[in-house]
């Protein structure tokens, strides 16, 4: 069983990620710095008896470890709200720190697995979106930090690949959710959550028409570590989400049923550059690693729910 490097493994996908690849009998190195991860997040979800966690940045050097096979590349603050804070940051690990990762990589012999986003679609003109769709992006609008990064991630990641035969993959991952979730993270499933749970009007953008493809962590995880380990890949990109489209009103109404609320809003105007579609062509999954979502939105929004009531909500 390989070895894997997985940065950023303190965070809501990074230490589900670590838990996936030890459940399967591979052994993790984990480093995070902690910007949007956590201790409690790792020590819930990542943590093993073949896993350890290093406390580090990796913009300035990875750990000395030998045998390292896979490199997982998921540091980088993700939520709208974490990328705000911490706009320069976020632009760095996906520079930066990608780059490093790469270096080391070619190094070691290794195996580069890159988190890219559906965010590099930006406010889409084709639905659903493919691997082959260039995208809608604002190079100078408020999400630019996050939706550029990962845009220039992708091409150096290219880059390495054509220079240097680097075997590296980018995972376009759509909207996910799950328990781990930080609540204060402003992203539309925690905040829809804690608003029901503590009784709060939930806060909709635009009139809540947009459209959203929510993906349950578990699955998600899955296809990444089914898609790392594939050995010969015929096409570098590939999207990882559930392709069942809700609109944002319709999830918030069933958040509210399962939390056993009546649902409240407060209205507000849509955010600059915010997407009113997004929905995964998942052909390419299906095809090449006969991946698709298995946890229905309902079943994973009360697997949810629960988490935050008994881990976040012990008060409400």
């Amino acid at each position: 069983m390989a070895i894997a490097l997985v940065t950023g493994a303190a965070g809501f996908l990074g230490a589900r990620l670590s838990s996936e690849l030890t459940r399967r009998g591979h052994s993790v190195l984990g480093v995070d710095n902690l910007t949007s991860g956590s201790l409690e997040n790792w020590q819930a979800f990542g943590e093993s008896d073949r896993a350890d966690l290093i406390i580090a940045n990796i913009e300035r050097e990875l750990p000395h470890v030998e045998g390292v096979e896979l490199i997982f590349h998921f540091a980088s603050p993700a939520s709208p709200r974490d990328c705000a804070m911490h706009p320069l940051e976020t632009m760095r690990a996906n520079a930066i720190g990608l780059d490093c990762c790469c270096r080391f990589a070619l190094a070691h012999g290794a195996r580069v697995v890159y988190a890219s986003t559906s965010d590099v679609y930006g406010s889409p003109a084709e639905h659903p979106q493919r691997e082959n769709y260039w995208g809608n992006v604002n190079p100078l609008g408020p999400r630019a930090c996050y939706d550029e990064s990962k845009r220039y991630g992708e091409a150096l990641l290219s880059s390495y690949c054509r220079a240097y035969g680097l075997d590296g993959r980018i995972v376009r991952i759509f909207n996910t959710y799950g328990p781990g979730m930080r609540d204060d993270d402003g992203r539309m499933i925690p905040t829809f959550i804690m608003a029901s749970l503590r009784g709060e009007p939930i806060p909709i953008f635009g009139g809540g028409a947009q459209t959203r493809s929510l993906c349950y962590v578990d699955d998600l995880v899955r296809g990444i570590v089914d898609f790392a380990l594939l050995e010969r890949p015929w096409h570098r990109v590939m999207n990882l989400g559930n392709d069942e489209e809700r609109s944002v009103l319709d999830i918030a109404r069933l958040v509210s049923a399962l939390v056993g609320s009546d649902l409240h809003t407060a209205e507000f105007p849509l955010p600059q550059d915010e997407p009113v579609q997004r929905r995964p062509d998942l052909s390419r999954a299906r095809m090449m690693i006969d991946w698709q979502p298995a946890t229905p939105l309902r079943q994973g929004l009360a697997q949810t729910i629960a988490w935050y009531r008994e881990k976040r909500c012990v008060a409400v």
